[in-house]
C-alpha cells in the first residue's frame, strides 16, 4: 500500500475524517463547490445568529435591537409611536441638538458640501480638518492629533499599524472590540489581564517583557459596558517600569471626567504627555461622529502618512468636522456642563443603590449598568421598561461575559433630575415584579 495512504493505527473517527478530506479534495479537483462554501444560510455563524433570533420569538420577546427612533437624540424619544425616557444615546453634554453646533454644520455644508471628495492625503483635506485637530490637541494637552471617520477605525487602524508579530498587546479583559480587532489585524500576541488589575499587568510584564520587541498596554478611560475607570497613575508606573507603550481609549471619558472634561488624565492630575497614545471619539460628549488619535508630532505625522484607516479612507465629512469643532469650543467655554453631567450621573447611582439595584462598582463616569440575570430576565425587563416608557439597552452574552447580563443607561445633561428618579423607580418596580413571578 502507498505509505501516504497507510491508515494502520488510525481510530475509526480519524479514518472517517481522512475519507471526508479526500472526498472534498476530489470535489475541488472536479471544480465542484461545496454548498456550505457559497450559501450564507449554511455558515455556522449565520445559523448561530438565526438561532438567537428564533429563541427571542419563541420566548415572545420583542427584538430589542435596531429600534427606529422618530425623534432627535435627547432626554426623551419616540419608538414605534411609544414615547419614553431615553437612556440609549451617548449625547452626554447635549451637544447633538445645540443650536451653535447645528449652525456650524449648516455653514460647512454651504461652504464645502457634504464630501471631501477623496482621501485627505491625496487631496481631500479642508481647513476645518486642521482646525479641529489643532483644537483637539490643545484641549487634550498634547502636541498633535489626527481624526478618523470612526472611533472603531481609529483604534483598529492605529493598533494594527503600530504592532507586529514580534510584539505584545497586553489588554484589559473587558477591552472594547476595536482594541481586540486591532491586535488581530497586527497578528500580534495578545494577553489579557483581569479587569482593571494593574498588578496583574505588572506581573505579566515582569515575567515576559524580555520576549517582545514592543509592548502596548491598552486600557480605557471609562469602560463602556461597566462604567468604571482604571487607576491611571498605576498603569503609567507599570508602562514606564517595563518600557512599554500605553494606549488610552477615552471614548467614554473625554468630555466626562475631570473638572473641565479633559478626561481621565485631568481626573487623576496626570500630565497627558505621560500617555503615549490618547484616543477618543467625537460622537459621545461632542455629539458628532468620528474618532481621533492624539500624542506627539512624530506619532501623528507617521499615522497621517501611513495608517491604513486614514490614508485609504475619505476625509471626514465637512459638516461633521465643523459640528465637532463647534461642540469642542462650547465645552471649553462652558465647563459647567461637565459638572451638571456629573451631578446627573451621581443622582442615578444614588437612587439605584437606594432602591437596591445592582450597579456594581460604579462610582465615576456616566455609563451606569443595572445587572440582571439570567439573560432571559434581562431581556424581559428591557421589554417591560419600554412598555412603561423607559428605553435602556440590554447587554447580553456574547457581548458581555456569561452571568453578567445588564441594562446599560447612558446619563446625559439633558436629563432632568425627576426624569432620572422616575426611571430608576420604574426599573426597581419592574424588576421586583419580574422576580416575584
Amino acid at each position: 500500500m502507498n505509505k501516504a495512504m497507510d491508515t494502520g493505527g488510525m481510530t475509526l473517527t480519524q479514518k472517517r475524517e481522512l475519507i471526508k478530506k479526500l472526498a472534498q479534495k476530489k470535489r475541488v479537483q472536479r471544480n465542484e463547490t461545496l454548498p456550505a462554501e457559497n450559501d450564507f444560510s449554511l455558515f455556522p455563524e449565520v445559523q448561530a445568529l438565526q438561532k438567537q433570533l428564533d429563541e427571542l420569538r419563541a420566548d415572545q420577546i420583542e427584538n430589542p435591537t435596531f429600534l427606529l427612533h422618530q425623534r432627535p437624540c435627547g432626554a426623551t424619544t419616540v419608538v414605534n409611536g411609544q414615547e419614553g425616557l431615553n437612556f440609549l444615546h451617548y449625547n452626554y453634554l447635549g451637544m447633538s441638538r445645540e443650536p451653535e453646533v447645528l449652525e456650524a454644520a449648516k455653514q460647512a455644508v454651504e461652504l464645502y458640501g457634504m464630501s471631501t471628495g477623496g482621501s485627505r492625503l491625496a487631496g481631500g483635506e479642508l481647513p476645518i480638518h486642521r482646525a479641529l485637530e489643532k483644537e483637539l490637541a490643545d484641549f487634550i494637552g498634547v502636541e498633535d492629533a489626527v481624526t478618523f471617520l470612526g472611533g472603531h477605525a481609529a483604534n483598529e487602524s492605529t493598533i494594527g499599524h503600530l504592532l507586529g508579530r514580534q510584539d505584545l498587546l497586553l489588554h484589559d479583559a473587558l477591552a472594547h472590540n476595536s482594541i481586540l480587532q486591532g491586535g488581530q489585524m497586527a497578528g500580534v500576541e495578545m494577553r489579557a489581564f483581569p479587569h482593571l488589575d494593574w498588578q496583574a499587568a505588572q506581573r505579566i510584564l515582569a515575567e515576559s517583557r524580555h520576549r517582545y520587541r514592543r509592548v502596548m498596554i491598552a486600557i480605557e478611560g471609562a469602560y463602556s459596558a461597566e462604567g468604571n475607570i482604571p487607576d491611571l497613575p498605576k498603569f503609567i508606573e507599570v508602562k514606564e517600569k517595563h518600557n512599554a507603550l500605553l494606549f488610552l481609549d477615552e471614548a467614554h471619558s473625554m468630555g466626562v471626567l475631570g473638572e473641565t472634561g479633559r478626561g481621565i488624565c485631568e481626573h487623576f492630575g496626570v500630565e497627558p504627555q505621560r500617555v503615549d497614545i490618547l484616543m477618543g471619539t467625537l460622537s459621545k460628549a461632542l455629539g458628532a461622529a468620528g474618532g481621533y488619535i492624539a500624542g506627539t508630532k512624530t506619532l501623528i505625522r507617521y499615522l497621517r502618512y501611513t495608517a491604513p484607516g486614514f490614508v485609504y479612507s475619505v476625509g471626514m465629512s465637512p459638516p461633521v468636522a465643523a459640528a465637532a469643532f463647534a461642540a469642542l469650543r462650547i465645552l471649553r467655554a462652558q465647563p459647567q456642563r461637565v459638572e451638571r453631567l456629573r451631578q446627573r450621573a451621581d443622582l442615578f447611582r444614588h437612587e439605584a443603590r437606594r432602591l437596591r439595584l445592582d450597579i456594581g462598582e460604579n462610582d465615576h463616569g456616566v455609563v451606569v449598568p443595572v445587572y440582571v440575570n439570567p439573560t432571559l430576565a434581562c431581556l424581559r425587563l428591557s421589554e417591560n421598561l419600554r412598555k412603561r416608557g423607559v428605553f435602556a439597552g440590554p447587554m447580553i452574552p456574547p457581548v458581555v461575559t456569561p452571568g453578567t447580563s445588564r441594562l446599560r443607561f447612558f446619563v446625559s445633561t439633558v436629563h432632568e433630575e425627576e426624569q432620572i428618579r422616575s426611571a430608576v423607580r420604574i426599573v426597581a418596580d419592574e424588576l421586583q415584579q419580574l422576580e416575584s413571578e
